[in-house]
């Protein structure tokens, strides 16, 4: 399982937010470039950056900050946030950008994300409040319950879904276990875990979680590794089954 360590990108800036309050936010530097080096340096696999501006407003403000972490560090880099058509889409794609997250438009234009998933490593961003996929940032509600959009896209040839439980994002409470293996039995495709994470025993029970032989992909963490609940490091060791 691949530890995703999460630079959210608002202004400029490396920030998260409480629940996807955008009225509650705390900023956690100021250089997301020399903290995605970083994440690389102390063993990430992956680093997942996330467009907050973009995500609500649809318009790439921090692509270059985005540009400038691919070109910083030699991992991979997972992007979301605003990608919303195909020109969002390759732009990133040509800036070096390994797999995209597309939430709003895998909802509003599904055609788009099977079309893109041809060529490209696209993932599905199913954020989600008491089981109800969010759109817009988290800002409006889809009507469409997670399992069933999961469900429609499993033969879309999408590389993963990321799945959000935006009133655990940023409390450091734990992720829903529940939740998140529930979309595991339902669709083949590889789940990555967000929301929640506070400690590594919350890693430790993500690592468990195992239907029918499969486990998650992976997990991002963000608050926790900013404010020190554990390190990179040590999140790598726990996912990878060392410690």
């Amino acid at each position: 399982m691949h530890l995703f360590p999460a630079i959210d990108l608002r202004n400029g800036k490396c920030v998260r937010l409480h629940q996807g309050d955008y009225s509650q936010e705390t900023v956690y530097g100021a250089d997301p470039v020399a903290q995605a080096v970083a994440f690389a340096e102390a063993g990430a696999g992956w680093v997942h950056v996330v467009d907050l501006d973009a995500a609500r407003t649809g318009v790439p403000s921090n692509r270059a900050v985005i540009e400038a972490i691919v070109d910083a560090v030699d991992i991979p880099v997972q992007t979301g946030g605003g990608v919303r058509d195909a020109t969002a889409a390759d732009s990133l794609f040509s800036a070096g950008v390994e797999r995209v997250v597309i939430g709003t438009a895998a909802l509003s234009d599904p055609d788009f994300v099977r079309t893109l998933a041809r060529d490209h490593r696209v993932a599905v961003g199913l954020d989600a409040m008491s089981g109800e996929v969010a759109t817009d940032g988290w800002l409006v509600g889809s009507g469409r319950n997670v399992l069933d959009v999961a469900r429609s896209f499993a033969d879309a040839g999408v590389d993963a879904f990321v799945v959000t439980d935006i009133s655990r994002d940023g409390t450091l409470e734990g992720p829903d276990i529940i939740g998140l293996r529930d979309v595991v039995e339902a669709t083949p495709v590889d789940v990555i875990a967000s929301g929640g994470v506070g400690v590594l025993d919350d890693l430790r029970a993500l690592r468990a979680l195992t239907v029918a032989g499969r486990q998650l992909a992976g997990v991002i963490a963000g608050k926790a590794i900013y404010e020190g609940r554990f390190t990179v490091e040590d999140g790598v060791a726990v996912l990878g089954g060392r410690a």
